[in-house]
């Protein structure tokens, strides 16, 4: 069968559909409704006309309306002068003052902490501790530890002062980068000691020591640096960073950690380097 056949079954059974529908609602309507209408009674009719005229002559008749009674209106009061007056005490505190009060204390602890604190970044450092000069123990006692009796050296790291002592000779300080600085000690001998900071100049990790090739390398990026902190390899831009260094009355030495000293790279170095295998 085509579409168009189809089209027109469609068509006929929903024509059907609806006729049926039709007759279904038709057939379940009920019988027509039947006259409600009774028969007229002539008495109750005029009964009724009785009472409406008998309710109509009631409310024509004149009634004496009383004279309205005069008021004399009193004068107006005025609510302030009538309120009662309350005690600061009764009164207390308002949701709005105690919300303006506690948004000003707060504002005024913000004010107070941030004041301290900048008081603090600028206020100089004038106790003891890093940044301060530090005593680190006896210098002889401490040279005794670092020089070694096959006559190499092994750094005594410091923690409080951030510091690898080294060894290092006055005679080689003439002409060094490190020329007219006070940055070795000595107790009148030709060696004395020399404080260089832990941390690497190229991106400031800690730089440990190496004892085989007796020098410093840095496990970040590889920076290496002979005994007496002078660039050797790597990217760091300069030598190792040097604190100024004294001898105090007691012969105790002294890192001045306040007084920082970079130097560039040596054109002649004041160590050998490598001594022996890398540690980095």
């Amino acid at each position: 069968m085509t579409g168009t056949g189809l089209f027109v079954v469609g068509l006929v059974i929903a024509a059907l559909l609806a006729v049926a529908g039709v007759v279904t609602v038709a057939g379940r309507r009920g019988p027509a409704p039947t006259d409600v209408r009774g028969r007229f009674d002539r008495r109750a009719s005029r009964t009724d006309r009785q009472r409406v005229q008998a309710l109509a002559d009631t409310t024509v008749e004149e009634t004496e309306t009383p004279e309205p009674a005069v008021v004399e209106a009193a004068e107006p009061s005025d609510p302030l002068l009538e309120r009662d007056e309350v005690s600061a005490t009764e009164y207390s505190i308002t949701r709005r003052k105690f919300l303006n009060r506690s948004l000003g204390s707060l504002w005024g602890i913000f004010l107070g902490q941030f004041a301290l604190a900048g008081l603090a970044f600028m206020w100089p450092r004038l106790g003891t501790g890093f940044g301060s000069p530090i005593a680190v123990g006896n210098f002889a006692d401490l040279k005794a530890q670092i020089e070694q009796p096959d006559g190499t050296a092994i750094p005594l790291f410091v923690a409080a002062a951030q510091t690898w002592l080294v060894p290092f000779s006055q005679a080689e300080q003439l002409g060094s980068s490190f020329e007219g600085l006070p940055v070795v000690a000595s107790d009148g001998s030709d060696i004395g000691l020399m404080a260089l900071w832990q941390k690497c100049v190229h991106l400031g990790c800690r730089v440990p020591s190496c004892v085989p090739s007796q020098g410093f390398e840095c496990p970040c990026h590889g920076s290496k640096y002979n005994l007496h902190g002078e660039y050797e390899a790597g990217p760091a831009p300069r030598n190792m960073d040097r604190f100024g260094v004294s001898i105090d009355g007691a012969g105790e030495l002294v890192v001045l950690t306040g007084d920082v000293f970079e130097t560039p790279r040596a054109t002649s170095k004041t160590s050998r380097y490598p001594l022996g295998p890398f540690c980095v």
